[in-house]
């Protein structure tokens, strides 16, 4: 598989080299306003480096696109590579508001390629076990997951368009809270209402919360709790707990590890299952965490390339894209409003 990438930014360096480390798949282009950036990107490849992407979305060569850009680039992206024929694996969020996303659905059901959104956090050990677990019966029937996710503040990015509305779409929900939207919808299934408040008491910037809490209603009856942060005094911190009737599960990064609980009914003797992840902790104290989102990228990359072959694949699609942001929308709304916003749905 011939895949391009579009921004060569350090996730886009990143996406390059995950293409670059699969035995299927193949560079063959990346591009960035930033020439010697794409240049640094395919170090290591053969790929041909441009400045403008469109220099080669109309390229036999090229199969697939990965669009790492700005945001607010997206769409545009999108829907010219999909006009020229590729599959997009487009990092989150999708874009930066529902009706951007939502012509971005249309577009990829009429051309009947396929787009998938860069929700790498399913592929970090603890939450890929936590998925495993819950879908083979662990915990019995689901009744509530808990979510958080959150950092210290602006200092984290490296350019304001990344936490400054209209170009993010939005604050903390549209940053690390997108992953837990998306790690909450991948356990318990879609959202159907939202009721909660957005804050920007911290850092005022306007449009873009720095505190978020929610409750959503899923479609499977089980409650979501939701929080997101620019104001976590620990760093950065995302984890997740799912409650069933004969357990519980915990997955978290930062540090990672999960912790599982089980019984055979309710009230029964609980057996607990621990675990740590240390080889994890000690590369990422070595090498940095940059490994652990690589090793991701890689996992990814293989689910996205069977999507293409037509297999059962992990990777996140286009409404689980669309979903994620509109989820964040309705929560704006619902602060507007003081009341609950019912989705509008697939």
């Amino acid at each position: 598989m011939r895949l391009a990438v579009v921004g060569a930014g350090v996730i886009g360096q990143m996406r390059a080299r995950s293409v670059a480390l699969h035995p299927g798949a193949e560079v063959v282009a990346i591009s960035d306003p930033n020439v010697e950036a794409a240049r640094v990107a395919a170090t290591g490849t053969r790929a041909r480096v441009e400045a403008d992407h469109r220099a080669f979305l109309s390229d036999e060569n090229v199969d697939a696109v990965i669009v790492s850009t700005p945001v607010q680039l997206h769409e545009a992206i999108i829907l010219e590579a999909l006009a020229a024929g590729k599959h997009v694996l487009c990092e989150k969020p999708l874009s930066n508001s529902p009706e951007s996303c939502r012509r971005i659905l249309a577009a990829a059901t009429k051309s009947g390629k396929h787009v998938a959104v860069g929700f790498n956090h399913r592929f970090y050990p603890a939450f890929h076990f936590m998925k495993q677990a819950i879908d083979a019966g662990r915990i019995g029937r689901l009744d509530e997951v808990r979510t958080y996710g959150g950092h210290d503040g602006l200092h984290n990015f490296r350019a304001d368009w990344m936490y400054k509305r209209p170009h993010s779409g939005g604050g903390a929900m549209m940053d690390v809270g997108i992953h837990m939207t998306d790690l909450a919808r991948w356990m318990a299934g879609d959202v159907t209402e939202a009721y909660g408040i957005a804050s920007e008491n911290v850092w005022h910037v306007e449009g873009s919360e720095d505190r978020a809490l929610a409750v959503l209603k899923t479609a499977s009856g089980a409650p979501i709790q939701y929080g997101a942060s620019w104001n976590e005094w620990k760093g950065y911190k995302a984890w997740i707990e799912a409650y069933g009737d004969r357990g519980m599960i915990r997955a978290q990064y930062g540090p990672m590890f999960n912790l599982l609980i089980e019984q055979e009914k309710p009230g029964a003797p609980r057996k607990k299952t621990y675990k740590p992840y240390l080889d994890v902790a000690l590369r990422e104290k070595l090498k940095g965490w940059e490994t652990t989102t690589l090793l991701s990228f890689q996992a990814e990359l293989a689910e996205f390339l069977k999507k293409l072959a037509g297999e059962r694949s992990l990777a996140a699609d286009v409404w689980d894209g669309v979903q994620a942001v509109e989820v964040a929308d309705a929560v704006y709304q619902s602060t507007r409003s003081g009341q609950a916003v019912r989705l509008q749905g697939r």
